[in-house]
């Protein structure tokens, strides 16, 4: 909406324009009329649109062509005043003044015309025949008024459609010669009714009517009117109402209506409602909403994004196969001007035997693009409708921002979900390979990707010690000398060598030389390609005394040339090292069975967390006296209790030794 309306009254001389503005503000005829009424301002709170408006005068006698040019240019709306009684004044109109405006004003940004025929106290006809195919010529001219400013007959109303036809213009939603509304308005009203179809079965129904209306004008439809809109449908369309639902046809036919009965206000109101500007594309102001990133920090999609998301997949996943297919993926994106993901998705993210994008991948995708480009997704999520459909202020409200990750690194725990693991080797040394393995394709389903579909990046899920987490692996390419901070900047690095090449390893230990051996960020080495008889490495020492050197876990074996899916343990060992970045692990496994394994989930179990907030409980509300803290006998009980509590959690240690 705009912030306020520039009003400009143009016309010959003696007119009445300077009288119209000065019976609006006095609310009587002037004795005395000046040349120039001075510009005014009426306030937001006086307008019926509560919008502050600027209403601006114009005389021959007091101002030059250069100062109305100036003024037509700054003009929201141009008011051509004529005097009924005067056939030169209107024949002026259209040999004058319009190709004046025409020739003053950007042809993209169109000025909404409005006749206004003064002076109707002096005669007893009208001038709407001589005016009416005028109208009809210019599509610019908005509308015609006939008023008086000396009976104040329809002074007000002159101003209110001058303020109605640059707050809710007709040019752009509708085309009189062809008496049906325009491509760009029929395109934003379908979206919105895809949008609002909440069970994407083609009809709205009361429901999905009722809150439709109830986010638009803030306000239900009574149950009469209900019937009462869909009544009117079924009259004038056959189609037009499908199940007691208003179809697509009948939603486009309503506005319609609205338009053409002067109620154009009512599509504005929805169509800004959705994010649409005066031109019919989406604000940016809607797509983009403001959201502070400070550095070090990551962006993750919260639960009530996800919540949203997943009601979207199940309402195109229309076979309920979990996957979505190319069509329903079409239909999904269907509200979107661009297909957002192309051929290298699928390639990126879990798919199913059919190279469907399953569920779970359909998810990892919005987690990968939040991660990467928050402004993209926050695009994206306002195409869907998410703050109207989640009844939030802005799509920004769906994203969480973490903490700084040095906080993260002082407290020694992390709330993040999300964790980008950079992976480096050599050419030929399995990298990508390596990701595709993360989303469950061996060697053979890797080799039916095409070249120009493979993609640098891999998202899935894993779990450490019952927590879900996504692991985003990030291929770098192999440039030694040119890697920039975002190959840098990660939670864990991953070392590829391929045990096979006498060569690879030294380009991992280069490279962890160089750029990680005195960062905090821990590293894996990953022997690949353990299927293949293992070389010597040509460099100063092997990959197992390299690891002991500096202090990493011993190489990981692992190979993707399987008959079934590769073995994932090793992305959870890797997601484990990112969340755990200040611990030396002393188990690299993910078993669930060793003493490491059984105290992190006992650490992280429901009941530990229950039995621990119960027991802070019981102590904070325990009232203890002075006298107590100064008693022997207290600080003895609690002595004893702390002894028994360390002799027992020493003993579960030593007995969960025992059974590894």
């Amino acid at each position: 909406m705009r912030k306020d309306v520039r009003i400009l009254l143009v016309g010959e001389s003696k007119v009445g324009k300077t009288s119209l503005i000065m019976s609006l503000v006095s609310e009587e005829f002037p004795d005395v009329v000046p040349y120039r009424a001075e510009e005014i301002t009426i306030p937001a709170d006086v307008t019926p649109e509560r919008v502050p408006t600027h209403i601006v005068d114009y005389s021959e006698a007091e101002q030059t062509d250069e100062q109305l040019f100036q003024e037509i240019s700054k003009a929201n709306v141009i008011c051509i005043v004529y005097s009924v009684n005067n056939k030169k004044s209107i024949e002026k109109v259209t040999s004058h003044w319009i190709p004046l405006i025409t020739e003053n004003t950007d042809k993209d940004s169109r000025v909404p015309l409005i006749l206004v025929g003064n002076k109707s106290d002096l005669v007893e006809h009208s001038s709407m025949e001589t005016i009416l195919p005028i109208m009809n010529q210019y599509s610019e001219i908005e509308t015609c008024v006939e008023c008086s400013a000396k009976n104040l007959k329809n002074i007000s109303e002159l101003f209110y459609y001058a303020q109605k036809a640059v707050l809710h213009p007709t040019g752009p939603l509708y085309s009189p010669e062809k008496k049906d509304m325009k491509p760009l308005c029929v395109k934003a009203l379908t979206r919105i009714f895809k949008v609002s179809d909440l069970d994407n079965d083609g009809i709205l129904n009361d429901n999905e009517l009722n809150f439709f209306q109830r986010t638009c004008f803030n306000t239900p439809l009574e149950p009469q009117a209900l019937e009462d809109v869909k009544n009117v449908v079924r009259k004038n369309l056959i189609d037009g109402v499908s199940d007691n639902g208003l179809s697509l046809k009948g939603f486009l036919f309503l506005h319609t209506l609205f338009i053409q009965r002067g109620r154009h206000e009512t599509t504005w109101t929805v169509l800004r409602r959705f994010g649409y500007d005066d031109d019919l594309e989406l604000n940016q102001d809607y797509l983009f909403p403001t959201l502070k990133l400070p550095p070090d920090c990551t962006t993750e999609l919260n639960h009530n994004a996800y919540l949203f998301l997943q009601s979207v997949f199940d309402k195109h996943d229309k076979d309920r196969d979990c996957a979505l297919s190319p069509e329903e993926l079409r239909d999904l994106f269907d509200v979107f001007p661009y297909m957002p993901w192309g051929p290298d998705v699928n390639s990126t993210i879990c798919t199913n035997d059919q190279g469907w994008i399953t569920y779970q991948g359909y998810l990892s995708q919005w987690t990968l693009t939040t991660y990467l480009d928050v402004q993209r997704c926050l695009e994206y999520l306002g195409y869907l409708g998410y703050s109207i459909i989640a009844e939030q202020e802005s799509q920004a409200a769906g994203i969480t921002v973490t903490r700084d990750k040095k906080i993260d690194l002082q407290k020694k725990q992390t709330q993040r979900s999300v964790f980008r693991c950079n992976v480096f080797g050599d050419i030929g040394s399995g990298k990508s390979g390596f990701l595709q393995a993360f989303l469950g394709r061996n060697l053979m389903r890797q080799n039916t990707i095409k070249e120009e579909h493979r993609s640098y990046y891999a998202i899935s899920t894993t779990y450490v010690y019952g927590q879900e987490k996504y692991l985003l692996l990030h291929e770098v390419f192999p440039d030694f000398d040119y890697l920039s901070d975002a190959d840098l900047a990660c939670d864990i690095v991953c070392l590829v060598y391929d045990v096979s090449n006498p060569y690879s390893f030294e380009y991992c230990a280069k490279v962890f030389k160089q750029y990680f051996m005195d960062s905090k960020t821990p590293s894996m080495m990953v022997a690949a390609k353990s299927d293949l008889p293992e070389v010597k490495q040509m460099y100063g020492c092997s990959p197992l005394e390299f690891c002991r050197r500096h202090k990493m876990p011993p190489p990981q074996s692992f190979t993707c040339n399987t008959a079934a899916e590769p073995n994932r343990d090793i992305y959870t060992k890797l997601t484990t090292m990112a969340m755990y970045p200040h611990a030396r692990l002393r188990c690299m496994c993910t078993c669930n069975r060793c003493t490491f394994c059984l105290c992190q989930n006992f650490l992280n179990s429901e009941l530990l967390q229950t039995v621990r907030a119960k027991l802070y409980a019981v102590v904070l509300r325990r009232h203890i006296s002075q006298a107590d803290l100064k008693s022997s006998t207290f600080w003895l009980r609690a002595s004893v209790g702390a002894s028994v509590f360390a002799v027992l959690g020493f003993a579960m240690y030593r007995v969960l030794l025992k059974t590894r």
